[in-house]
């Protein structure tokens, strides 16, 4: 199986309440970014990855790359305007001859080397793939302030990354959605709209997104953890 992974790395980090892009900020002593790239390191399935950054953190993006010991070619774009344009920067640019392309958000720092293997194989077998977790929490559909239903969870799972599809796949859902101008806040609706069948890969709440400060904080702890054991 040949693969190619983009790291989506370009997020400004504003709801993180800091001065610098998401990625970049530190984490145990590393930046957010360094932990998803030291776990493809040790994937000998990945060919080549591609980061999608911020304007400006070339360097930067390179010093994590050797710090994280990857010796696959790495590819360096800017990012897009939103999520979905910094998904298709990085798509024009792996190869051709990757069979499967694994998207991951670098905001994801916790997602391991199973996680990645077992969407990588049910993408290569199957089409589609998704790392998700049932959705555990009672959901309440609100309108002006108050609750008006109850959701019944059964069946409900919340998507993570990495995402995982068969190349053809996942470029023809990107011209798609060039074409008729659809927006998606992740890969898997843009497979979904043409016609593909995307399939769940259980995961944990542990491959959390770090999204605010007190994401942040968590994260904090649970790098502190694992670096202690």
């Amino acid at each position: 199986m040949i693969s190619s992974v983009i790291i989506v790395a370009a997020g400004s980090g504003i709801r993180l309440g800091v001065g610098e892009p998401k990625a970049f900020v530190k984490l145990h002593g590393r930046p957010i970014l360094h932990y998803s790239l030291a776990t493809l390191a040790k994937l000998p399935q990945v060919a080549e990855v591609v980061v999608a950054i911020p304007t400006g953190m070339e360097k930067r993006t390179r010093d994590e790359v050797a710090r994280a010991g990857l010796e696959v070619p790495v590819k360096i774009t800017p990012g897009g305007h939103e999520r979905q344009d910094s998904v298709r920067a990085a798509l024009a640019l792996t190869s051709s001859e990757a069979q499967v392309i694994v998207i991951h958000d670098a905001a994801r720092p916790f997602a391991d080397a199973s996680l990645f293997r077992r969407c990588l194989e049910a993408a290569f077998a199957r089409g589609a793939a998704i790392a998700a977790i049932p959705v555990a929490d009672t959901l309440k559909r609100v309108a002006d302030g108050a609750i008006v239903a109850t959701v019944k969870r059964a069946g409900l799972y919340q998507a993570q990354t990495p995402q995982a599809f068969q190349r053809r796949l996942l470029v023809a859902a990107h011209e798609r959605a060039v074409r008729e101008r659809i927006v998606a806040t992740d890969d898997a609706d843009l497979v979904e709209q043409i016609g593909g069948t995307v399939e769940i890969v259980e995961a944990s709440a542990l491959n959390m997104k770090i999204t605010t400060r007190s994401d942040l904080t968590i994260a904090e702890s649970l790098a502190t953890a694992t670096k202690s054991k």
